[in-house]
């Protein structure tokens, strides 16, 4: 399933409650259509002692959020916008592209 979301993008909450926050995707979850973001969803988690951790106690750690609850942020205007997609020739290659459909002149989002 192709989701307008990827790694690395850098989004904003749309809706919920952590609406207007922004962060960058860590993980995305195409089975679970949930997306792990950087600063947003923060929960405590209660971890045992391990070899790693000799104490154990709260953990806070992000949790995945929905992928329809978050927008992309151009890194031309710095504004949420929609994503579109369309196939671009590259040395004879046919390749679908992602981009910004708030930007006129619609470059390819990386």
């Amino acid at each position: 399933m192709k989701l307008h979301i990827k790694k690395g993008d850098t989004v904003i909450v749309n809706s919920g409650e952590f609406r207007g926050q922004k962060g960058t995707v860590l993980q995305v979850l195409v089975k679970k259509n949930r997306a792990i973001v950087e600063g947003v969803n923060i929960v405590s988690k209660a971890v045992k002692p391990s070899a790693q951790n000799n104490e154990g106690g709260f953990v806070k750690k992000e949790a995945p959020i929905h992928i329809s609850n978050l927008m992309l942020i151009c890194p031309e205007t710095g504004k949420p916008t929609r994503i579109g997609r369309k196939k671009v020739e590259v040395n004879g290659v046919e390749r679908l592209v992602r981009y910004s459909k708030k930007s006129k002149d619609q470059k390819e989002i990386k």
